[in-house]
């Protein structure tokens, strides 16, 4: 069974690149007069700053979800997660969700380019007839339109979509995850995870809101500016704060202690894109993630779990771009190929020793706690307001913590 189930996937997977690959400008171009679709926004004209720095927009469908009014609520069914394999921020909900065990109540939907140009941004033509499945949309931009007719921004991964009423309600990825995480708790198998313990939240998003910044953004720092200062700033940036996080993963397990939490979904999922795709588009690379003992063992440790690796696409990030029979054709068309990515990012099992409880890398929910219990009003992330200057992370003012991020605040509390 296990063989034709492979064969099957295989085929499938076939017929999608097929589709993919058979999608035309023309095709896209019919598709979006159809349903009034506009060109996609570009980060590299429509979100660079006088200095010639990128400084992304913020996220426009942020309504929390919650029992208060105006708020979204967590039902099963509802909602389905539209994401991207290469996007590291439509990444994060969907390991979240499978760690907690949500994925019967959550779905999800992996968008693809539109056309061989892209005009359109995220579409769906790795399916028949270019549209979703599900709702039938051709764009992302879609749910984006009906949500809000005067919408101008990117439709950007992940989006969290009713799929009743077919329009987007959540495309903030600053807090997405913990919305699944706290709202949707009582949908939760009594033994999920406690993957952001209520007691540290204000901790973990501190942390989370620097770690944006210096880390998740700084590949687009890099691969999005227009000026030498601009990129110059987040290189150095993006590396200190890696030589910061291999300090304080010499003695913890996780960046807090002994015990998977929201930070560490966070981290990996750049760590997982570096070395094989993101390294293409920021010039001169200081260190390869491999270089660093400590986070490369961290980063397999997390690889193993089957949330982390299932929703990781590694051979999809070290496809090249070229022909390797021609010269100076680019080192993932050349070598990553032959690489046997699984036997690379095998764990060794020896950060284990860093833990106090070896075999258990989750904290667990005490027993007497209930769904209503675990609830707490989620933050509003910095990065999502209004003006450029608050979200500029040249800003001194942005981006700042106060702990010193080589340091685990929690050492010993979790």
């Amino acid at each position: 069974m296990a063989d034709l189930c492979d064969i099957s996937a295989h085929q499938a997977k076939i017929e999608e690149e097929k589709n993919l690959a058979s999608y035309t400008d023309e095709e896209a171009e019919q598709h979006a007069q159809e349903v009034g679709a506009k060109p996609r926004p570009r980060e590299t004209r429509d979100e660079i700053d006088e200095r010639g720095a990128f400084v992304r927009q913020a996220n426009a469908f942020t309504v929390p979800f919650g029992d208060g009014e105006g708020e979204w609520k967590a039902e099963a069914g509802r909602y389905r997660i539209f994401w991207a394999k290469g996007c590291n921020w439509s990444n994060r909900p969907v390991i979240a969700r499978d760690l907690l065990g949500l994925q019967d109540v959550i779905s999800d939907e992996l968008i693809s380019h539109t056309g061989v140009t892209n005009k359109y941004g995220w579409g769906f033509g790795h399916h028949e007839g270019h549209k979703d499945p599900i709702t039938g949309a051709y764009f992302l931009s879609e749910f984006y339109k009906r949500a809000d007719p005067g919408y101008h921004g990117r439709a950007t991964t992940p989006t969290l979509v009713d799929i009743e009423k077919k329009i987007a309600v959540n495309n903030d990825y600053h807090r997405l995850s913990n919305y699944i995480e706290v709202q949707f708790r009582k949908f939760q198998p009594k033994d999920a995870p406690d993957l952001y313990p209520k007691k540290y939240r204000k901790v973990i998003d501190e942390f989370n809101d620097w770690l944006f910044p210096h880390v998740n953004n700084g590949h687009y720092r890099m691969a999005f500016c227009q000026s030498y200062e601009a990129y110059a700033e987040a290189f150095d940036d993006f590396y200190t704060s890696l030589d910061k996080l291999e300090t304080r993963l010499s003695e913890n397990r996780f960046l807090f202690g002994d015990y998977v939490t929201d930070a560490d979904i966070r981290f990996f999922v750049t760590l997982a894109r570096w070395d094989l795709s993101y390294f293409r588009n920021v010039g001169p690379v200081k260190h390869r993630i491999v270089d660093y003992k400590n986070i490369w063992g961290y980063a397999r440790e997390l690889y193993a779990i089957p949330a982390f690796h299932k929703n990781t696409y590694l051979k999809d990030f070290a496809q090249g771009r070229g022909d390797k029979n021609k010269p100076f054709a680019d080192w993932n068309t050349r070598i990553a190929w032959q690489i046997d990515l699984e036997e690379y990012w095998k764990d060794d099992g020896s950060r284990a020793s860093l833990s106090e409880h070896p075999e258990e890398k989750f904290l667990r929910h005490p027993d007497d706690e209930s769904p209503e219990d675990y609830q707490s009003e989620i933050s509003q992330s910095p990065w999502n307001r209004p003006s450029w200057d608050d979200r500029n992370p040249s800003n001194p003012k942005n981006g700042t913590i106060s702990v010193d991020p080589s340091v685990n605040p929690l050492k010993g509390l979790l």
